[in-house]
């Protein structure tokens, strides 16, 4: 009996992992483009598992993979994380330069083998983490940075103007893709200022005694909420990013 080759089946991720060489190879001539969520192991509250922005990313990159027939790289699990967090138990941090080389590495392997365009997708805003990504360079293929929280969810928020850190926008998200992991029992708000968000991000700031970790107002999250939600990242992202505009009419 002959089974039809992983890159022969419509709708289903293209993880490298679980692909034979010659199955990768096709994929690649007939569409140089790779995937690669890059995530974080970093606390989220007490209601939330640390592996919280990997999961969203990787069912989004599993999701577009499946949608456009594109390759997806083995998850990054590990991102560079706010360096005053480092005492939650379960964290775990790459420095900037570190996550910077590593993906210089892994590209510049990836881009000898065909890959002409890498796709990075992230859900973490911790400034140093943007930069190691924003920094990466290649030979001559190009690299995409896609924070999907720079999607403009206002419009699903009710305690919130923005996503901000195991909040409304994490917790929902979590409700959604995987609710068995999420303990809403032990979710506790905890509001910050524009100003305190920034300095937050950029590792200026602790995440005060008061807080269990997470910043925002994850009580207000729902399930319903995180699938109207998800359903904006993707359609953001799959238009803005994977989508080929129409040529221009000549006339």
């Amino acid at each position: 009996m002959t089974y039809p080759s992983l890159s022969q089946v419509t709708g289903v991720a293209r993880r490298i992992k679980e692909m034979r060489p010659d199955e990768i190879a096709a994929v690649v001539s007939a569409d140089p483009r790779l995937i690669i969520p890059v995530g974080t192991c970093e606390q989220h509250g007490r209601h939330l598992p640390i592996g919280s922005d990997t999961l969203i990313v990787e069912h989004l990159s599993d999701d577009l993979s499946a949608e456009f027939g594109i390759l997806r790289a083995p998850t990054l699990e590990f991102g560079v994380n706010v360096a005053t967090e480092r005492g939650f138990p379960g964290n775990a941090s790459l420095r900037k330069k570190t996550l910077h080389r590593m993906l210089n590495d892994l590209l510049d392997t990836w881009e000898s083998t065909g890959v002409k365009e890498f796709i990075l997708l992230t859900a973490h805003e911790h400034d140093p983490h943007q930069e190691a990504l924003a920094t990466v360079t290649t030979t001559e293929a190009r690299v995409r940075v896609v924070d999907i929280f720079s999607v403009d969810l206002r419009e699903f928020l009710e305690g919130q103007a923005e996503p901000m850190h195991g909040d409304e926008v994490d917790t929902s998200l979590l409700l959604f893709i995987a609710p068995h992991l999420v303990r809403m029992d032990l979710a506790e708000d905890y509001m910050m200022s524009r100003d305190e968000l920034r300095r937050y991000r950029r590792g200026w700031l602790k995440i005060p005694g008061d807080s269990s970790g997470s910043i925002g107002r994850p009580s207000l999250a729902t399930a319903e909420k995180g699938a109207a939600i998800y359903a904006r990242i993707r359609d953001r992202v799959r238009s803005r990013v994977f989508l080929t505009p129409e040529p221009e009419d000549d006339a």
